[in-house]
């Protein structure tokens, strides 16, 4: 493909057995987004439901492809390997549950465009919100983002929500540490914030998924996020610093 054919964002779709579910989650996300785009959903295993209508759907629609996880199971794992295969400088995270707004990737792809590190889909900033989803997940969600950026100066106030723009450039240097859950969105936020890289935000709003169930495991997941909360308290760090101090905890 010719250099200026190249896509100018890449969306990363983590996804579990969404089967059919996907497809108006697809549908919103091609009418919305206007750049030049590759959408990339990973799953786990060949056999995962997601795929067969991935490939129907990808007969009419070359931007999308299914891509089978070679990194290990899980979400910080498809996210890893759908990063590494990303052909744009910004890579957007977006959720198959269809929770995210789709219209804002075009805005957060352009921030990194603009010198971003990271750029957060803001749910507890001005004009954004969420709606539906477990009350205590929510409330640990809102009081880890909003003390984030008082306290740690992060950059977002919701560095725990997973649809974010991420410059590919900047991952590939720091890399990702997270192997379980959802935590790769404070992360990176909590990486960004140590090597003084500049992280920017706008306000969405997040729904509940109508269909499906969602696979987010919180009792399972904490202890990961906990981990990168604690990170993003520190001095300044160089990349090597940051590489080594990671790799400790």
């Amino acid at each position: 493909m010719s250099e200026d054919l190249k896509p100018k964002v890449s969306v990363i779709i983590p996804a579990y057995n969404e089967g059919e579910f996907i497809v108006p989650v697809l549908d919103r996300l091609f009418e919305a987004v206007q750049l030049p785009c590759e959408v990339l959903v990973v799953v786990d295993s060949p056999d995962d439901t997601t795929i067969p209508v991935i490939e129907k759907y990808a007969a009419e629609e070359p931007r999308l492809k299914a891509l089978v996880n070679t990194h290990g199971r899980g979400p910080a794992n498809a996210i890893r390997f759908g990063i590494d295969a990303a052909r744009s400088p910004a890579a957007v995270v977006t959720m198959a549950d269809g929770c995210d707004d789709p219209r804002q990737i075009d805005d957060l792809a352009r921030l990194v465009e603009r010198g971003v590190a990271v750029a957060a889909a803001s749910r507890y900033m001005a004009g954004g919100q969420q709606v539906g989803g477990p009350l205590l997940k929510g409330l640990m969600s809102g009081t880890a983002g909003r003390s984030l950026a008082w306290f740690a100066r992060v950059g977002t106030r919701d560095a725990t929500n997973s649809f974010k723009a991420y410059s590919t450039a900047f991952v590939r240097e720091v890399g990702i540490d997270s192997r379980d859950g959802f935590e790769i969105g404070i992360e990176l936020a909590a990486k960004a914030r140590r090597l003084r890289r500049p992280v920017a935000e706008i306000p969405t709003i997040w729904l509940d998924r109508a269909q499906g169930d969602s696979n987010f495991q919180l009792r399972k997941w904490l202890p990961k996020y906990l981990r990168w909360y604690r990170f993003a308290f520190g001095p300044p760090l160089s990349v090597e610093e940051l590489r080594a101090r990671a790799r400790e905890r």
